[in-house]
C-alpha cells in the first residue's frame, strides 16, 4: 500500500508541475491570456505540497525521485497535449530514469 500511496503522489505532483509550468509556457511563449500563468503559479505550489505528503521522510530522496518521474511525465504531457513524438533515444532516457526511481526510492533498506 505504501508504494501504491508513493506512486500516486508523483504522479499528482507531475500532474500539478508539468501542467503549471505548461500554462506558464502558454502564456508567456504562445501568446495566451495571463492569467493562464496565475493558474501555473498555484498548480505549482500545489506540486510542492503534494511532494511533502510522500511515506518516506527524506526530502533528498524524494525530490531526486522525483526528478525521474518529471522527465517520463514531461514525455507524456507533450505526447498528450502537444503531439509530441518522442524518438527511440526520448523512451530510452525516461526508461533509466524510471529505473532510478526505483531504485532510489523502492529499494529494500535495513532500518540501521
Amino acid at each position: 500500500m505504501t508504494i501504491a500511496k508513493s506512486v500516486l503522489l508523483f504522479v499528482l505532483a507531475a500532474v500539478a508541475e508539468i501542467g503549471g509550468a505548461w500554462l506558464i509556457w502558454q502564456a508567456v511563449r504562445e501568446g495566451r491570456p495571463w492569467w493562464l500563468a496565475g493558474l501555473g503559479i498555484m498548480a505549482l505550489g500545489a506540486y510542492g505540497f503534494i511532494a511533502a505528503l510522500q511515506p518516506d521522510a527524506h526530502f533528498g530522496r524524494v525530490l531526486a525521485s522525483y526528478g525521474g518521474i518529471f522527465i517520463a511525465g514531461s514525455l507524456a504531457w507533450g505526447i498528450l497535449v502537444d503531439g509530441f513524438r518522442p524518438d527511440r533515444w526520448d523512451l530510452a532516457g525516461a526508461a533509466i530514469a524510471l529505473a532510478g526511481v526505483a531504485v532510489i526510492m523502492y529499494a529494500p533498506r535495513s532500518s540501521a
